[in-house]
Order: structure tokens, then sequence, then C-alpha cells
């Protein structure tokens, strides 16, 4: 029986639950924040924030009047979301919904936000997260995003459970959920998942954390039935 790995937002759905757990995931991180001041310019009007979490984002974009619906698995984030957006008056659509499979309909949006999330997974969650993105973003419409890239301290820790995936039975407090599984990538591999996308910008970024390089990457959806010509 093939193991299930997208399985992480239920340690974030526990660490969501507490004001505690929420405490580092109320700022909007400043690449998002620049780009979405651009977004209105670009002419976007729908957006995606998938993996939303407590919505950081989602608030961000919802702020400067952009229409924004927002999806993730853990409940507890949605529900703190919905509190949060409901007190600004802020009119924010919010989904119970996985990566692989997303309730909306081809060409929906302008923009997708998927920050720190599709990266939950193996090599085919993964593959199959970046085609849902594909599909319901319009010809043209941009994405931004996060992978892990194998300059992270973690790669290579723990148990290979998938082709550049890991699971590390060891409880970090402050990286709990690397106890579910991780994928990690070079750039030319972030570059052939994102083959129906023309990368605008890709940055090995290390976050907070020493040692969690993360690829930030820009990018547009390619043209309806067309592929990049490698």
């Amino acid at each position: 029986m093939l193991m299930k790995t997208d399985t992480a937002h239920l340690v974030w759905n526990d660490r969501w639950s507490t004001q505690q757990g929420r405490a580092d995931w109320l700022t909007p991180e400043p690449d998002v924040a620049e780009f979405a001041r651009k977004l209105i310019d670009r002419g976007a009007r729908k957006v995606l924030d998938l993996g939303c979490g407590v919505g950081r984002h989602a608030l961000a974009y919802a702020r400067i009047g952009l229409d924004v619906t927002a999806v993730d698995m853990a409940q507890s984030g949605l529900s703190e979301l919905r509190r949060t957006s409901d007190a600004e008056g802020l009119d924010i659509r919010t989904e119970t919904a996985g990566m692989t499979d997303l309730p909306f309909a081809a060409g929906t949006f302008d923009h997708v936000l998927s920050f720190n999330v599709i990266y939950h997974g193996d090599g085919p969650i993964v593959s199959a997260a970046i085609a849902e993105i594909a599909r319901v973003l319009k010809p043209g419409g941009s994405y931004q995003g996060t992978m892990l890239s194998k300059r992270n301290a973690k790669y290579g820790k723990g148990v290979e459970v998938a082709p550049n995936t890991f699971v590390d039975a060891v409880v970090d407090p402050d990286d709990s959920d690397k106890t579910h599984p991780h994928f990690y990538c070079s750039a030319a591999e972030l570059v052939d998942l994102f083959a129906e996308f023309e990368l605008l910008s890709l940055v090995d970024q290390e976050h907070a954390k020493r040692g969690s390089w993360h690829w930030h990457m820009l990018a547009e959806r390619s043209p309806a039935g067309r592929r990049p010509v490698p």
C-alpha cells in the first residue's frame, strides 16, 4: 500500500488552533506584499491564496481591493481567517480544499499564491498541485510561490519515502511538520516541474531559521495549449 504523503496540514491545524501557534504567521512576507501592489497595475482582479493558513496574505490582498478566494485543509486556519476578515469587513471567500483537487473552473484566477505549501508531499503530489494551479489560472496569469531547496538543512534527513521526499521522525518543536513528507528540488528540477509556466524570477532564499533555504519564484502561466520551448 502506498504511503499517503499530503498530510502536513494535520500538524498545521493543531498549530493554528492556539494564539501562540499563530503568532509567527500573521505578517505577510515582504516579497508577497511587494508583488501584491503590482497586481492591480497588471490588471489582476481575482486572486487565489492556495494554502492560506490563518490568512496573512489573503487579508493583505483584500485590503488593497483584490477579489480574494482562500483555500486550506486546516480548519483552524480558515476559522481564524474568517474571524479576522469579518472583524475588518472584508469579503474573502474560503473553501476547504486540497491542493491537488481545487473546486474551481479552469481559468478562474488572474493570480495564484502558494507560499510554503505545495512541497508538502511526494513528487506526484507536487506535480498534481502544479497542474491544478496551471488549470485554474488564466493564460498569462501570474503565480508566486515557494519550493524547498536541496540546500535546505533538512534535505536528506530522516527516511526517503519517495524520490527527493523525506520524513524526519525526530520532532523539532520549531519545525514539527517535518514528521510528514516534504519534497525538495534543485533549480533545474523546479524549472522542469513548472514547464507550463514562463519563469520571471527564481531566488534561493534562507528563511528566519538557519539553513531553511527555499526557492522563491514568480512565473506566468503560458498560453493555453502551448508549453515553453526548452
